[in-house]
């Protein structure tokens, strides 16, 4: 991933001045118009902000005006971390949706277009065997279909989580509670490294940012907000991993859940999501199945006239025609029928890797366009 923009620094004044949150930023710039007006803006202007009195106001002009923000970017390219705003075009678009989206994000590796894939697995840090089995089973193979696999480098469920997404070669993202010059757990250092190798490692919070408690359920909400959906796998009655399962309901989200034994303190987290309504998934088919339903969530495949017309009723919501498909997902498609046609046929034919051919094959089911049949054969809706 490219350095920041020039005005990063700007931000990283108003972003990380005492007091100011990503709600609080919301407000300052939807008032203010931009960063720099924000800077311009004094005590008596800031007052005058819903929400912001007199004390606040104040902690900011001194955040901002005693902040070195040079001190922050120095460090940042040291350590290979490059930090964009909301306003860049790197920053995922899942997030951008959420309530509250941090304003910056500090990015070891990089993202790519096909995280907008993205499933989240979250649960207890500590797990039972099965468990970690369940956390790294399902990472690897939604890993393997096409998916990245987003989870908090936590003990337990995400360090398998991103281990399992890892063992399949496949695309992986943290996120820390902490600055990105800590690593916690420590002993995940070298799983820190892996996943910045084949993914990203990122954080809202200032590079040396102690990885404190009260970090951890604002770093839910990041989880849940890159994801289309999350998978809650063992949990306690009151952890974390709800608060992420909450956080991707508050914005229309899918939750799922993994059943454990029932008599396990650690099946009570899942079960009782599934009891209020969770989807109960026991296998990857079950996580797809599930996002097919939930076409609100793909619109940004659809062109602006697609959109228009979709709304007149002019046509299906998926008409081929006006989908954004890549040049594979276009090529694949076309080898397709209404006969079905097996996945190594599809391989052969297009002479692309077989991990790619399942990507896109994932892509297109979500797009509402194929569908999978028993024994790995494809068709066309």
């Amino acid at each position: 991933m490219e350095k920041h923009s020039e005005n990063i620094g700007k931000w990283l004044q108003i972003v990380l001045a005492e007091e100011v949150g990503p709600a609080t930023f919301g407000r300052l710039i939807e008032h203010f118009g931009s960063v720099e007006a924000i800077l311009g803006a004094n005590v008596s202007t800031l007052t005058k902000i819903r929400g912001i009195k007199d004390k606040t106001a104040e902690q900011i002009c001194h955040g901002r005006d005693n902040f070195s923000a040079e001190k922050e970017i120095s460090l940042a390219d040291k350590q290979g971390v490059c930090i964009i705003n909301i306003s860049d075009d790197r920053y995922p678009a899942l997030l951008k949706k959420i309530y509250d989206p941090p304003p910056i994000l500090y990015v070891k590796g990089g993202f790519e277009q096909s995280d907008s894939l993205a499933v989240a697995i979250v649960g207890a840090r500590r797990c039972s065997n099965y468990g970690s089995e369940q956390a790294a089973r399902f990472a690897h193979l939604l890993a393997s279909a096409g998916f990245t696999i987003v989870s908090g480098m936590a003990r337990g469920i995400d360090s398998a989580a991103h281990s399992g997404a890892l063992s399949a070669n496949g695309r992986t993202i943290a996120v820390q509670g902490c600055g990105l010059s800590k690593i916690f757990p420590p002993e995940n250092k070298l799983l820190f490294e892996k996943i910045c190798a084949s993914g990203a490692c990122i954080s809202e919070l200032p590079m040396e940012y102690e990885p404190l408690a009260e970090n951890f359920p604002p770093r839910n909400r990041i989880i849940a907000g890159l994801s289309l959906a999350t998978i809650v796998v063992e949990a306690m009655p009151r952890s974390g991993a709800l608060i992420t399962a909450r956080a991707a309901l508050e914005n229309s989200r899918e939750v799922l859940a993994v059943p454990g034994r029932a008599d396990s303190p650690l099946s009570k987290g899942p079960h009782s999501l599934i009891k209020q309504g969770a989807k109960l998934v026991e296998s990857v088919e079950d996580v797809i199945e599930t996002l097919e339903f939930l076409q609100k969530d793909f619109a940004e495949h659809l062109t602006e006239t697609a959109k228009q017309a979709i709304q007149k009723a002019e046509m299906p919501l998926f008409d081929i025609s006006k989908l954004n498909l890549t040049d594979i997902e276009r090529k694949i498609f076309d080898c397709l029928d209404s006969e079905p046609v097996h996945i190594e046929q599809i391989i052969s034919q297009t002479d692309i890797a077989a991990g790619k051919v399942n990507a896109a094959l994932v892509s297109l089911r979500l797009k509402g366009i194929i569908k999978q049949l028993p024994g790995n054969y494809f068709v066309k809706k």
